[in-house]
């Protein structure tokens, strides 16, 4: 195999004791946003984490103190949000950020990106000094996982550095909002406002972080990690954690657990009250749909209970909803590169589906195959599709 030599400048990191450095915004004037033309796509605003990723393809993981080579050198963005944003981007909405960077080579990499993707920067503040965020990502070729090892950005945002006269610019005009629950404090600030203005909010919930707790209580939808449910709830199982987190957070409209190549399972609430009806027990109906679904087929599926079911788990309670899953596509071993990133594809494509109107019987298999994509190409957004692509159907 080829392999093409990068020069990696060097990364200077200030240490916490340096003085804190200058730091200069640049978003758009409030009078030059007003004037401008009336945007056709949807505008979706993130806040969240961007960064520089260097992947480093190998063999195998290495034990301690081995030296190997690496099979491939991949250097390009990162970060939930900054991922998030470029799918939807790349999908067909208008995607603002709210986050930051420094005015140092990465952090002019992370910016160019972005801009070149469509991802509007204006929003983001950069320091004059610094570093910017970034990540080493040993992506093991034998098990198809990846290790990441993530440095911060320095110095870290401070919420007062968004300026409210740009938190309403970055929020004119938005459809959807997305955290990926870092800077929780900035966060914040955007959800407060974005629950005045009626606007809906997604959330990232990864794992547990600081400042999840109040952002989830604004959210309207929640896509988590496969472990997150039962870690928040503590409860004995991952469909009776989704009904315990709407028991709990009467404002979700639907969580939705990515289960990597398993798929992903969804409950929703419903808009009428089905408390009269005879209750379900979750963990039946999760059986019952498994057992619907075609395991012949390797495209992404859905297959969804009825409607407006009375649904209940055992020493939590009981909603009225639906339980809907959805299945993986099977990606053959050999078109399987790196799953960096899969989970920030598939948040992608459901801000596309939620801000196009996609029905969930759709949304679901579509957001499958937007992860898939991303999943047969090294980094997070290299395989990061464009709708037109054909792996794509609506």
């Amino acid at each position: 195999m080829m392999l093409t030599l990068l020069h990696i400048p060097p990364l200077p990191i200030n240490p916490p004791s340096s003085p804190p450095p200058r730091r200069r915004r640049c978003p758009p004037p409030m009078a030059a946003f007003a004037s401008a033309p009336q945007q056709s796509k949807p505008l979706v605003l993130g806040c969240g984490a961007v960064s520089v990723d260097y992947l480093a393809t190998v063999a195998s993981f290495p034990n301690p103190d081995d030296k190997i080579r690496s099979l491939a050198l991949k250097v390009e963005g990162g970060g939930n949000a900054g991922n998030a944003l470029t799918g939807a981007a790349r999908l067909g909405l208008s995607p603002r950020i709210i986050s930051k960077a420094s005015n140092d080579a990465l952090g002019k990499s992370i910016l160019k990106e972005l801009q070149d993707d469509g991802v509007d920067t204006s929003y983001m503040t950069v320091a004059d000094g610094g570093n910017s965020p970034f990540t080493y990502i040993i992506v093991d070729n034998q098990t198809k996982t990846r290790t990441c090892i993530h440095t911060p950005g320095y110095p870290p945002m401070k919420p007062e550095e968004l300026t409210k006269e740009n938190l309403f610019a970055a929020l004119h005009g938005v459809e959807m909002v997305y955290f990926d629950v870092r800077l929780h404090e900035t966060a914040l600030l955007v959800a407060e406002e974005a629950s005045q203005r009626k606007i809906p909010i997604l959330v990232d919930a990864e794992k547990k972080r600081e400042g999840l707790d109040d952002l989830l209580n604004f959210a309207s939808y929640v896509v988590c990690s496969a472990k997150f449910p039962q870690a928040w709830t503590g409860a004995s199982s991952t469909p009776v954690a989704l009904v315990h987190m709407l028991l709990r957070l009467p404002n979700l409209k639907f969580v939705i657990v990515t289960r990597g190549e398993k798929g992903c399972l969804m409950l929703e609430r419903s808009m009428t009250d089905a408390s009269e009806t005879e209750e379900t027990d979750v963990e039946d109906l999760l059986e019952s749909l498994e057992q619907k679904v075609d395991l012949s087929s390797s495209m992404a599926k859905c297959v969804a209970s009825k409607s407006n079911l009375r649904i209940s788990a055992d020493g939590v309670g009981s909603m009225s909803g639906r339980l809907i899953m959805g299945t993986a596509e099977d990606i053959p071993s050999e078109e399987l590169i790196d799953t960096t990133g899969a989970g920030d594809a598939f948040i992608g494509a459901v801000l596309y589906g939620l801000c196009t109107g996609m029905p969930v019987e759709k949304m679901l298999p579509f957001a499958a195959q937007v992860a898939a994509c991303s999943c047969r190409a090294l980094g997070a957004r290299t395989g990061l599709p464009h709708l037109t692509d054909p792996r794509l159907s609506l």
